[in-house]
């Protein structure tokens, strides 16, 4: 007998309880919380280019990625921006002012179309109080993203632009795994502390080589063992 499909609010259900359990910290809670959770959580889509929230903002909830990629900037009073890090699906954001109650401390808008998985603080801070194991695990990812941050930090200033531009490409995508990074030639720029003009010209000299190609507002990795090695210094 075939099996009926599931409908929409079953899928979504679905799609929750997958998401916590495969995750990190939430995979750790048990069946019980986890329902709790799912229950509590709400499933935002998002158009690409939308801004998800804004420096300043209330810190009222967590977001989750389950579909998608995020960018998180901040914007100058005179209206530039500098792009701080790219975000995809698994990651967690908004944990910051969830955590203190205080206001967003930067913009995070959508790169691409986007399904997002949104706890609101009330519900996500007794779990907190009643499981320091979910703690514990929330210290753990902050600590990995000021060790990558003091990372990038030391890239910018002291590896020359084709090693920390070719690092920059491999990490966002994912070493290769996912080969097209939505971000445009300026955003990658900001990301590694270099003009814009010196970053495109050594984007197009890797694309007449056939590293990369570049398309409108993408990068497709094509040969990421040159850019390995490239990342390395050893160009």
């Amino acid at each position: 007998m075939p099996i009926a499909p599931l409908s929409p609010h079953e899928a979504q259900i679905a799609e929750k309880l997958a998401f916590f359990r495969n995750h990190p910290i939430f995979g750790i809670l048990g069946q019980d919380l986890i329902t709790q959770l799912r229950a509590h959580a709400r499933v935002r889509n998002v158009e690409r280019g939308t801004t998800v929230f804004a420096k300043g903002d209330p810190g009222s909830s967590l977001f989750a990625i389950l579909e998608g990629q995020v960018k998180v900037i901040s914007f100058s009073e005179h209206g530039k921006y500098a792009v701080f890090n790219i975000l995809t699906a698994g990651d967690i954001f908004g944990e910051i002012a969830l955590l203190d109650g205080g206001e967003r401390t930067a913009d995070v808008i959508a790169i691409t179309d986007c399904k997002l998985l949104v706890i609101e603080r009330r519900d996500f801070m007794p779990l907190l109080n009643t499981r320091p194991e979910v703690a514990q695990k929330l210290i753990e990812m902050l600590c990995k993203r000021l060790r990558n941050t003091s990372r990038q930090v030391e890239e910018v200033m002291f590896l020359d632009l084709s090693a920390k531009l070719a690092r920059t490409l491999l990490r966002l995508g994912n070493g290769g795994r996912e080969p097209r990074i939505a971000l445009t030639q300026s955003e990658v720029a900001q990301l590694i502390g270099a003009s814009r003009e010196s970053t495109n010209k050594q984007l197009r000299d890797w694309e007449n080589l056939k590293w990369i190609r570049l398309e409108r507002g993408e990068i497709v990795l094509i040969d990421t063992a040159s850019l390995e090695t490239a990342a390395a210094g050893q160009t």
